[in-house]
């Protein structure tokens, strides 16, 4: 976010203020409610016209593109040479802490979305500040305290303190951001008092009017109990999404084979929309199909199509079935794949999939359609995917490009599918995404959307492994250990979509902890765009639907990792007083091989692990997480460890697809010699072990 909103509020200037007329109906809480369920106004050029911009913590030392520092990375740890904040208000000094200005705008808007990996401090808001400087200090905000709670809980405080009884986490609060929205008629400021030495990453996202729009500024006591009803609503279609508009569904059914086509399209149909679109791919093995069937979505006749992606990752699913539950998009277990995404055209629709693989697939699913008045505010639904693969990360900073495209239109967001071989078993040392997003947009040089790190885009926070879902977010696959392997991440922008009017520019850092060769990086985004808009896909090639897998590779001793001593489970000597051990092939084990225990209730796994002298040692387990997996404890010398929670018994379940996780305990002090390791089992069920690895904390 560039450090003055004068040149944004002089855009805003020439956007014609639709709903400023006279006696129009003002904005209010409960309109931007309504909003956060609604695909159907992302098909459609906003009335009101408005800009969305984010206000971050960014590394200030970022200029523009070919200017030095364009990949600083100083950007709320504490101490950066630059604060980075808009202004400083009042320098820190004989130890006090300092005041800073996060954010400013002029006009009618609304904060849309706050995030934050965990900024104490206090965070001040202020709606409708006075202009005039003698009155500059009387205001009274609208919220005075804890930074962290604002950008990403404020929901809960607002609901709570005006008697509102409703539990609304992943509606308005997913992960580490809060979607709940606060409008504003003539302006708002944001101030931070706070140490920079101390944590402050920070986003806030708002949107900015044209000048003459009615807004009806924010009143938490007033406009939570007045839309209430519209705050349950919305919860209930967020947590809930369903399609409630269109005709009945239209079934689909087809078998292709290798090499060859099936095509869709509904006969003599005027202008319509596509409100839901359901596949399941039927093939041996699954995966394959779904990253080597390409899915192309045409409307009005289009020989490019709007619509090319791999039919799984168009879902946001890839690679594999990984079930999630968002707004736009549900995956099921059973590997069912909806689209809720409205997708509007004047005469025609075409669906077409083609086979890439080896195999023949066949398709079932359905296509509900729905009556759409086109006119000149429609927009055709886009999703274009890429990938890179075998690129050598960690060998410098690059920004990769996800869309770069003109004419009309609005970005809603993007996923991403990575395949991160890295040796490191903990995220601090194997995490791919340090790197910021960046948006352009009607030909700026400097993004007016400059983030923070890939996950804080994603709306999580410090690399963390763990698999959720939101109606706007996750990270349905990650399959270890920690941020290795193969991982998902997708975002979908509604209530804080960004309209462009000429142009569009989308990027993502490359950013690796390690050097990492044979990395691949697909995504896919999501827009709109009025007819004739032009992007920078490249049609893809049979070459580029491939899943890349894990090399064979050895652990290291980098990151979190830093020191460790590794031990692969097959060359430790196992012996088992029940069930049996084998070594099988497995491909995400670093050497491609496992060893795999049939464990019963009550049975032991043992080993010697040698010790070079006595001291304290950390260990760690990379195991095998899967469905029917054990439940286990570990001992030393009969002394059982415990992990960081202070858990003695270790789940090793996951919920759907293999995960390799590192399982760490808590340092235990060890004397020098061969020291006695059993597992032993409390639940029966496969134990997977890959290695294990210990160092001095």
């Amino acid at each position: 976010m560039q450090d003055t909103s004068t040149l944004l509020v002089c855009a805003l200037l020439v956007l014609p203020a639709l709903a400023g007329e006279s006696g129009a109906t003002p904005i209010t809480l409960g309109h931007l409610v309504d909003e956060m369920a609604d695909l159907e106004r992302l098909a459609r050029w906003p009335a009101p016209a408005y800009r969305t911009v984010q206000f971050s913590s960014y590394d200030r030392r970022s200029t523009t593109a070919e200017a030095p520092q364009w990949f600083s990375n100083a950007d709320g740890f504490g101490r950066e040479p630059i604060p980075g904040f808009l202004k400083v208000l009042r320098p820190p000094q004989d130890g006090q802490a300092g005041l800073y200005l996060v954010a400013e705008a002029s006009g009618p808007g609304a904060i849309v979305r706050g995030w934050s990996a965990g900024m104490g401090g206090v965070l001040r808001v202020y709606l409708d500040p006075p202009d005039d400087t003698a009155e500059a200090g009387k205001e009274m905000p609208v919220w005075e305290g804890d930074a962290y709670e604002f950008l990403a809980r404020r929901s809960a405080h607002y609901m709570k303190s005006a008697g509102v009884d409703l539990e609304a986490r992943d509606a308005f609060i997913q992960q580490d951001a809060d979607y709940f929205p606060i409008p504003f008629q003539n302006g708002m400021k944001v101030t931070w008092e706070g140490k920079v030495s101390d944590l402050h990453f920070y986003h806030l996202q708002i949107r900015q009017y044209p000048v003459g729009t009615a807004v009806r500024t924010f009143d938490p006591q007033r406009d939570v109990r007045e839309a209430e009803a519209r705050i349950r609503a919305a919860v209930e279609a967020l947590t809930r999404p369903r399609v409630v508009l269109g005709d009945e569904p239209v079934a689909l059914e087809g078998a292709i084979e290798p090499g060859r086509n099936w095509t869709w399209s509904p006969p003599g149909q005027g202008p319509s929309a596509v409100r839901e679109f359901k596949l399941r791919v039927e093939s041996d093995p699954l995966d394959a199909a779904l990253r080597g069937c390409l899915l192309r979505i045409s409307f009005d006749g289009s020989q490019r199509p709007q619509v090319e992606a791999p039919v799984g990752d168009f879902f946001a699913s890839g690679p594999g079935v990984n079930p999630f539950s968002s707004l736009p998009f549900s995956v099921d277990a059973d590997g069912a794949l909806t689209s809720r995404f409205v997708m509007p055209f004047e005469k025609s629709v075409r669906i077409e999939i083609v086979n890439h693989t080896s195999r023949p697939v066949r398709l079932t699913g359905s296509v509900r359609l729905s009556r759409w008045s086109w006119d000149e505010r429609s927009l055709y639904f886009r999703a274009k995917w890429r990938a890179d693969h075998d690129l050598l990360a960690g060998a410098g900073v690059i920004d990769l490009p996800c869309l770069v495209a003109l004419g009309r239109g609005v970005f809603a967001g993007c996923a991403v599918m990575i395949m991160n071989p890295s040796g490191v078993p903990t995220a601090g040392g194997n995490w791919w995404g340090e790197g910021d997003e960046k948006i352009l947009i009607d030909g700026e040089l400097m993004p007016s959307m400059f983030g923070t790190g890939t996950e804080d885009y994603f709306n999580y926070s410090w690399s963390r492994p763990d698999l959720f879902d939101h109606p706007y977010c996750g990270q349905p696959l990650d399959s270890g250990p920690d941020t290795a392997g193969y991982i998902s991440n997708h975002r979908f922008q509604v209530l804080d979509a960004v309209p462009f009017e000429r142009s569009a520019a989308v990027f993502l850092e490359l950013w690796s902890h390690n050097r990492t060769p044979g990395l691949s990086y697909a995504r896919v985004v999501y827009h709109y765009a009025r007819p004739n808009a032009i992007d920078d896909h490249r049609g893809l090639m049979p070459a580029d639907l491939r899943i890349p897998l894990l090399p064979a590779r050895e652990p290291q001793a980098a990151g979190g990792a830093t020191g460790a001593r590794f031990h692969y489970f097959e060359k430790l000597g196992l012996e088992a007083t029940a069930g049996r051990i084998q070594t099988v092939p497995f491909p995400l084990a670093t050497q491609l091989r496992l060893v795999l225990w049939q464990a019963e209730k009550g049975a032991r796994l043992k080993f010697n692990l040698p010790v070079e002298k006595d001291g304290r040692y950390a260990i760690h387990f990379v195991a095998l997480h899967r469905p029917d997996a054990a439940t286990v404890r570990v001992l030393v010398d009969d002394r059982p460890l415990a992990t960081g929670s202070g858990a003695e018994v270790v789940s090793l379940k996951s919920a759907h697809a293999p995960r390799m996780l590192n399982v760490g305990f808590k340092a235990v002090h060890l004397e020098a010699g061969s020291r006695a390791v059993a597992i032993e089992c409390i639940e029966p069920g496969v134990v997977g072990l890959d290695y294990l690895w210990e160092r001095n904390p």
